[in-house]
């Protein structure tokens, strides 16, 4: 039942050390991780908003800056030894808020240049990475493990941001995640299969 170390795994192992210095460091001013999720939350409301003016690398390049306060909320939450499970919630929640919001957004933009196609891609990479995420918390909930698959969240963000900063990769982009995300969803469903004797989750 063991996962494959995930480009995620990595990224986590090579910047825990910092990222758990800053977390310690925003703790001890008092601030609140619950707070760092709302705001970056509002972070990505805001880009989702440039986006869907197709104004996407202003959107790309406020995502980029929002990027840091996806990981120190967890880590400021480790610094303070939290305890209750309401910050976990919370950060998955606006995680999934924050994807339909630049997923709606790109949706937006490309319904309003008459590119139903590439409105469907969109759809198709918003339903995905739903996917993904929905396997692995309702395999969490028998006691199974998934990080199984190349698409999870930050990879999913390594190909969208590329693809909102330089446009003409956008669409690319948008086929990338439309497959990437459903293969990895497919993928973690096969993964409890072999790994569970309950028919049922």
């Amino acid at each position: 039942m063991n996962n494959i170390p995930t480009f995620t795994d990595r990224i986590r192992e090579l910047t825990g050390g910092v990222v758990a210095r800053a977390g310690m460091a925003f703790y001890r001013v008092g601030i609140h991780p619950d707070y760092i999720t709302v705001a970056g939350l509002v972070v990505v409301m805001i880009a989702s908003f440039f986006i869907a003016r197709g104004q996407v690398q202003l959107g790309g390049v406020i995502l980029i800056l929002g990027l840091p306060l996806d990981a120190l909320d967890g880590a400021v939450a480790r610094a303070m030894q939290r305890r209750d499970k309401f910050g976990g919630l919370l950060d998955s929640t606006l995680d999934r808020y924050a994807d339909s919001l630049i997923f709606a957004a790109l949706g937006y933009y490309f319904a309003s240049q008459g590119q139903l196609d590439y409105l469907l891609l969109t759809m198709a990479s918003l339903i995905g990475s739903f996917v993904v995420s929905y396997v692995r918390a309702r395999a969490g909930e028998a006691g199974i493990s998934v990080k199984v698959g190349l698409f999870t969240r930050l990879e999913r963000v390594a190909v969208l941001l590329p693809s909102l900063l330089i446009p003409p990769l956008l669409v690319l982009g948008m086929w990338i995640l439309a497959i990437g995300t459903n293969v990895t969803g497919l993928q973690r469903v096969w993964f409890v299969y072999r790994n569970t004797e309950f028919t049922e989750m």
